[in-house]
């Protein structure tokens, strides 16, 4: 109980401080709430011709959404907060069992429903692309499982999730304001996880615990409930195949033991215009603050090393990626924080210099992720394809498999910021 309390009072602390970070640095305030685009700038700057803007604001007693494209706007009442986020819930937990045949009506019910409450009123979307601000429990939810007609949004549109469009105004300023990364890709995956790793040069056995025991990695864990960390071996073969579309003297492979927080922190990522990696991630709502990835915990002779890439870490970081990938459990979530939305490490990224990123809504499958990501970037280095496109491929190509045909395995990876 004493601990407790004074885990508590650390955090409260830590809480203090970040409101006078937030006070102090004006970028910081500008990503967290940036002025307000008006509807004049929104058409004529930030749209185009393919895009139409869904955002949705949740009330207690009636909710609204504003559907946008470069000539027209439109409003919509909606049902109150209660009704939609009750919904919403139900399909995101629904969504994470799809894959059982025993939930799969009662799956496709629960998709219709929600999505006729959120779209019954609106007229055919005739546009390639829809960006999505999302409220409340609707954040939850991937939108290219939802549906039109009964035919899932993901089948006719790319879709793209906002935190708003005074954020993506900013990111399209920083952006046009840097010089492009260098080289092409740097990939992070495949960590030393435990003390009886085969890579561990020891060979030590009698150690079968989760690495050391690092405070906020332990505290993280007790959190969200995770009781182990163990090797996730597809990520081997999901590293290999993305490293095996660009050129070696333009990569980083950043492996095994080199799949470190030490890595991540040396400024190397900065030279990179695409950033993956492909680990275990840890989303704290309780704590938003102690959510992170985690690395490699120990190193070549068994020793214990910190290998929890917190979030603060990733506010600290400078880089010039045009894209992260954070292949992991649950990196799109975050603690809902009033007045910031989530908090997590979707934002942490996009504060440290990412313009976009794929990151995921539930803990998903390391054998279909593996599949997913070879297909991603496949597109995007072979093909030429912008992030959004590309995943709406790969997309599309997994649940065209019959056994990765459940939204389980393709619907949790969602695309987050700047579509262009």
């Amino acid at each position: 109980m004493r601990l407790e309390h004074e885990i508590e009072a650390s955090l409260r602390e830590l809480e203090q401080v970040q409101s006078r970070i937030r006070a102090a640095s004006p970028r910081y305030a500008e990503r967290i709430s940036p002025a307000p685009v008006d509807i004049d700038r929104l058409q004529k700057e930030i749209l185009d011709d393919e895009t139409l803007l869904l955002e949705f604001s949740l009330g207690e007693e009636r909710s609204f959404l504003w559907a946008v494209t470069d000539l027209t706007v439109r409003s919509y009442v909606l049902p109150g907060r209660g009704e939609i986020e009750s919904r919403a819930r139900r399909v995101y937990d629904l969504l994470n069992r799809s894959h059982r045949r025993q939930v799969r009506r009662e799956t496709e019910l629960a998709i219709a429903d929600l999505s006729q409450i959120l779209f019954g009123a609106i007229d055919e979307i005739e546009k390639e692309r829809i960006a999505v601000v999302s409220d409340g429990a609707l954040q939850f939810v991937p939108f290219a499982a939802l549906e039109t007609g009964g035919v899932p949004l993901l089948t006719r549109h790319e879709i793209v999730h906002l935190p708003s469009a005074s954020v993506l105004s900013v990111l399209r300023r920083e952006l046009a304001a840097r010089p492009p990364a260098e080289r092409a890709l740097a990939v992070i995956a495949d960590p030393v996880l435990e003390r009886d790793d085969l890579r561990v040069a020891s060979g030590r056995s009698e150690a079968a615990d989760v690495g050391p025991r690092n405070g906020d990695l332990l505290r993280s864990a007790e959190d969200t409930g995770l009781e182990a960390v163990a090797r996730l071996p597809y990520t081997r073969d999901e590293a290999e195949a993305i490293l095996a579309l660009a050129e070696e003297d333009e990569s980083l492979r950043a492996l095994d033991f080199d799949a470190s927080r030490k890595t991540v922190l040396s400024g190397e990522l900065s030279r990179y215009r695409l950033v993956h990696f492909a680990t275990h991630g840890m989303l704290n709502s309780r704590h938003p603050e102690l959510s992170g990835l985690v690395l490699s915990l120990v190193d070549s002779n068994g020793g214990p090393v910190d290998g929890f890439l917190r979030l603060h870490d990733v506010y600290g970081l400078k880089l010039r990626a045009d894209l992260v990938v954070l292949s992991a459990c649950r990196t799109a979530l975050g603690g809902e924080i009033e007045g910031e939305g989530l908090v997590g490490l979707v934002r942490g990224f996009m504060y440290a210099g990412a313009p976009r990123l794929v990151a995921t809504l539930w803990d998903v499958r390391d054998e279909s992720t593996a599949e997913l990501m070879k297909r991603f970037y496949r597109g995007i280095l072979e093909e030429g394809l912008s992030a959004s496109r590309a995943l709406r491929k790969a997309q599309l190509q997994l649940a065209s498999q019959e056994r990765f045909r459940a939204p389980y395995y393709w619907a949790g990876f969602v695309l987050q910021g700047e579509w262009r």
